[in-house]
């Protein structure tokens, strides 16, 4: 785990207060608080319904809040849609990876950004210096080295897709906070390890990583802290070396509630 935290800080990266969100008479979110941190993994966790996802598409400018608001190192910030929230340094890998699959690795992660240059009078990409920026950020970024940078991405196993995923986030600059939705689903254990280590390494960077769940081996393995959902509302969060798979569980079922700010 992650030692290096400051919890102290009074204002954290991400601070949403209040988060309430309504779609017609169904309440999927109500009256949330969610605090993040530099240089921290927050796991997200909760059964199918708890409220997870909506919660991250507010976070991530997908969906706008019935009420509350998102502060952004202690500012108040709303977003109108995706691309807002990129801008301000937030965003998202969801489990569809939103990958092209008879596009390069490159060209993925230059998508709707691709590097250009004239020739000739002509404006046309500059598939060198993307195939260059791209094997850089996988490689110094990520630590992942591609075999080759001049397949499909539909040839590339499950976790070196996701790498690209995730490489496509990371490219910006001013990127903040990354959310991962369910970021092992689908991998097998030696994949799963390698994206582990990919998230653990991104955290060591020092982003705010938060990371959707089912998998309360894979939480415990790389989250620093864990927000725990039920029926719409946050039932506890709790700092994951002062708890156990057990009282997780008991939380996220109901079997018991506890709450710790941290």
């Amino acid at each position: 785990m992650n030692s290096q935290i400051n919890t102290e800080t009074p204002n954290a990266v991400i601070n949403m207060q209040g988060i309430t969100k309504q779609f017609g008479g169904v309440v999927a979110l109500n009256n949330v608080d969610l605090t993040a941190y530099a240089g921290e993994v927050l796991a997200i966790v909760g059964d199918n319904g708890a409220g997870k996802s909506t919660l991250i598409k507010i976070l991530t400018g997908v969906y706008q809040p019935t009420n509350g608001h998102i502060e952004l190192d202690g500012q108040r910030f709303s977003m109108a849609n995706h691309s807002d929230a990129i801008a301000a340094g937030v965003d998202a890998v969801y489990q569809n990876l939103a990958i092209a699959d008879h596009l390069t690795p490159a060209q993925n992660l230059f998508l709707g950004g691709e590097l250009t240059k004239s020739f000739m009078g002509f404006t046309i990409l500059d598939n060198k210096k993307m195939k260059a920026a791209a094997t850089k950020i996988l490689e110094e970024r990520l630590g992942v080295r591609l075999k080759s940078m001049d397949v499909l991405t539909e040839s590339l196993s499950g976790g070196q897709r996701q790498a690209v995923a995730i490489a496509r986030a990371v490219r910006h600059e001013n990127l903040r906070v990354l959310v991962m939705d369910e970021p092992t689903a689908a991998l097998g254990p030696q994949e799963t390890a390698r994206t582990l280590q990919l998230i653990k390494a991104l955290r060591d960077q020092g982003l705010t990583v938060i990371v959707i769940s089912h998998s309360l081996d894979d939480v415990f393995e790389i989250s620093d802290r864990i927000h725990v959902q039920r029926r719409g509302q946050c039932v506890g969060v709790v700092k994951t070396s002062d708890t156990n798979n057990e009282e997780v569980l008991s939380m996220i079922v109901g079997a018991s509630t506890t709450s710790e700010e941290i």
